[in-house]
Formats: C-alpha cells, structure tokens, sequence
C-alpha cells in the first residue's frame, strides 16, 4: 500500500470516528471569528476545559480554515518502508520500529488504539533527528501582573534520537544505542540569565530497557556540583516555586533544577517539554475519543509575541483551525513503595492526528481535581524565523513556536518560547546535524557551565 493510499484510509478511518462521537451542542466557530474572553462560550467544548479558562482570562483565538499538514519526504518514505513491520508486544511496548510512523493506521475500536497513537506521538514527524533551539526563553507572569516575575535563558534546548533517524546520519538507527541502550538524550543548558544562576542546566537520558528509569542529571556552577536527579523530579517545576502551589506538586520540589539554591520560580517541568515528554512505558493511556477541536498549527508570528490580554501568560493573536484530535487519558503506572509518588498522576493529552503532536494538556493533582493546562503552538514552513539564512529546508515541516503551562489555581504562567527573542536569525535547528549524542552528556554541560 503507498503512502498516499493508507493516509486516504487513515482520514477515511478518523472521519467515521469523529461521526461516531457527539459533539458539543451549540459549539461553532468559522474562519474570520476572533475568540475573546467576551464570547469564550463559542469554543466551550472544541478546546480543553484548561484551555477555554485561558480564553476566558484574555487569550485571543484567530479562527482559519483547517489546513493540511504534510510530511518531510523522507519520514514519507520510512513510513512506507517501515510500518508494516511493527506491532505492540503484550506489555504495550514496541516491536519491530525502524523509522517514520510506528502505525499510520489506528483503529479507534482497537483496544490497543490509545497506546498506538501515544507511541506515534513519541515518534512523530516534527523532528525525528535532533533539535538544537538555541536562546530558548522561559518567561513566567502571575495573575493581574503585567511585569515578568522571572525570566530565564537557555543557550540551549534540544535532543539527539539514536532511533528513528531520518534526515542525518547516521539513518536509521545510530549504533551506540546498541552498547548504550540509550535512545533519548535531552538537554537544558546553560542557563544564560538571570545570572544568579547562570551555568546551570539538566540533561536526561532514555534507555531502551524496560523497567529503568529515566537518567537525569543536573549541575550547579555555584556549588560545583554535578547531582544524579530522581526521575520523579522530571515532572517538577523548574526553579522552586512560590507562586505556583497547586495541590499535585512539592513532593520533589529538593530535588528538582535549582531547589534550594534559587527563589526563581517557573511551572514548566522537563517531563512537559513538547506537550508530552515522560517515558511512554511509565503510563497507562485510554482513548476518551476522537473529535473535531482548534488547535494552533500555523502560527502568525515567530518568535511568538506575548499576549497583551491577559498580562503576558499566555501568546496572542495566533491563527487557530479546528482540527481532528485524538483524546487520550494518561495515568502514571504505580512507582515502588519506597519511590516518591508521581507529582502529576493524570494528564488528558490532545493529540493531532495527522501532525501527531500534543495541542494541549491539562493535567491533575493527586487529589483528582484540575490543576494546571498545557497548549502549544506551532508553524508550518520551510523556516522557523522569517529572516532565516541557515536553517533553511526544501520542504515544509513543523516547528513549535511556544507552549503555555499554567498553574489554574493559582494563575501563575510559564511561557516556553522557541525561538526566543535575541533577534538571532538562525537559532532553531531540527534535523540539521546541529548537535550530536555528545552534546547531551554530563562532561559537556559542566564545560559549558564553567
């Protein structure tokens, strides 16, 4: 079957999916709508219930017609090659991946589906290589605030993938993950401002074992340290928050980025980079259901620009379509009995089912009420920033511009912008070679922190 013919039947498939699932009543926007908090009431329902508290706060929606996201060619072709090949083992794990899209066929009566479109997710076409967003700022505001409570900088935001490579070499796979089992590798380093705390960062590695935890380090240049993390900390807030106090967190604030050294306080964890960045092995996922809901995709301003409504907490205006959305409930698996408990239990992920990233998320505490809401934005080009003269492809492909995670009981914001606004016209690199798997390891973040 070629590509062009199962994407027919993956669109015919979501499409009786959606017709099977009810809509909410009275719900309707159309292209040439603006969404304020005035008349919020119009997208109740075709946004996450943490989302629509973000319009009601200030958030301003740009409604445009639904747009088609095409692939980068050669994550078509891996797709095509490799699909056919890969299936689910009994524990949920998965068998047989190379490259391209694990399963480009998801059949929401499947009672595997959930699982299927998480682990889509976790190989999904935005950047299947490496990521290298360079200046990357964090920027938190708290409610009737129009001043940035913190601002931090990092030289560096990214990844390198040892599997499912498509763009780089090596392709597809790289074979150190044969010796190291590592098929992850992420970093967050240096931290360039404020300068109280600047050198630190975190990276984490991903092993493809079963069972064992993510490896997460972090160092401090004020106290020379470099300190093995608990993988439970990924899922804290970066800083030690005083701001943000909302029932599910503070069980590993010691031991999360800064703890103890800094007031400097955010709502982005590392576990919520990207929508979605904990292990996929280390939940449990159930399919809600699959509907027509906004998302944004193809954003009007990159950088993005903070939204002037609602004190900088969110980004606006941006360009939102309604697009078809997979409704997926995670819940963490238990963790041993001498293990801290999960800070973030449950997540509702909003997936897209054709560029399969997470929209939005809204996540609850362990007391099972709703705590804090994700939403992402995104661009669709063949360039992050307009006036680029690097990273340039001969393609469209996917960016993400900014993502929003808001404390709901408490207001205070974080925004995660990438690019950042250095006025740097190269500094986002996806699939470009622009790291390698050396770049995310211990030795290079004390260097780049001394």
């Amino acid at each position: 079957m070629t590509f062009n013919r199962f994407s027919t039947v993956a669109a015919l498939a979501f499409a009786i999916a959606v017709c099977s699932t009810a809509g909410p009543a009275g719900a309707q926007v159309k292209p040439g709508d603006v969404i304020t908090r005035d008349n919020a009431s119009q997208v109740e329902g075709l946004v996450s219930p943490g989302n629509l508290i973000l319009v009601k706060q200030g958030m301003t929606m740009k409604i445009v017609p639904t747009g088609h996201l095409d692939w980068p060619p050669p994550y078509k072709s891996a797709t095509e090659k490799y699909s056919p090949q890969v299936s689910l083992s009994s524990d949920g794990d998965l068998k047989g991946y190379v490259a391209g899209l694990p399963f480009p066929l998801v059949d929401v009566n499947d009672p595997d589906a959930a699982t299927k479109i998480m682990w889509n997710f976790a190989f999904r076409p935005l950047h299947t290589d490496d990521l290298d967003a360079r200046d990357v700022e964090l920027v938190s505001h708290k409610a009737g605030s129009a001043n940035e409570i913190e601002h931090f900088t990092f030289g560096h935001l990214g990844f390198y993938n040892s599997v499912g490579r498509t763009e780089v070499a090596p392709m597809p796979t790289d074979p150190d993950v044969l010796k190291s089992n590592i098929t992850t590798r992420f970093g967050a380093y240096p931290v360039l401002e404020p300068a109280e705390i600047r050198g630190e960062g975190i990276i984490r590695d991903r092993f493809d074992v079963p069972g064992i935890e993510d490896d997460a380090w972090e160092f401090s240049p004020g106290s020379r340290k470099l300190r093995r993390l608990p993988a439970v900390a990924l899922s804290d807030t970066f800083g030690t928050s005083k701001m943000s106090s909302g029932g599910g967190g503070g069980e590993a604030t010691q031991a999360a980025v800064g703890a103890g050294n800094t007031t400097y306080a955010s709502t982005w964890d590392p576990d919520s980079a990207f929508g979605f960045s904990a292990k996929i092995q280390d939940y449990t996922y159930r399919l809600l259901g699959a509907r027509p809901m906004l998302a944004s995709v193809e954003a009007v301003n990159s950088p993005a620009q903070p939204c002037d409504n609602d004190g900088g907490r969110t980004v606006c205006p941006e360009n939102w379509e309604v697009r078809n959305l997979y409704v997926i409930e995670a819940t963490a698996k238990g963790r041993s009995i001498l293990a801290a408990s999960t800070i973030i239990p449950k997540r509702i992920l909003y997936v897209d089912s054709e560029g399969w990233f997470v929209t939005a998320s809204d996540q609850f505490d362990n007391q099972g009420q709703l705590w804090k809401t994700l939403v992402t934005f995104h661009a669709y080009r063949d360039r992050a920033v307009p006036n680029a003269r690097v990273a340039i492809w001969p393609f469209k492909r996917m960016f993400e511009t900014a993502l929003v995670d808001e404390d709901l009981t408490s207001g205070f914001s974080t925004v995660v912008y990438t690019p950042g606004h250095s006025g740097n016209d190269d500094s986002l690199f996806e699939n470009m070679g622009a790291v390698d798997r050396t770049f995310f390891t211990p030795e290079k973040m004390v260097q780049a922190g001394h």
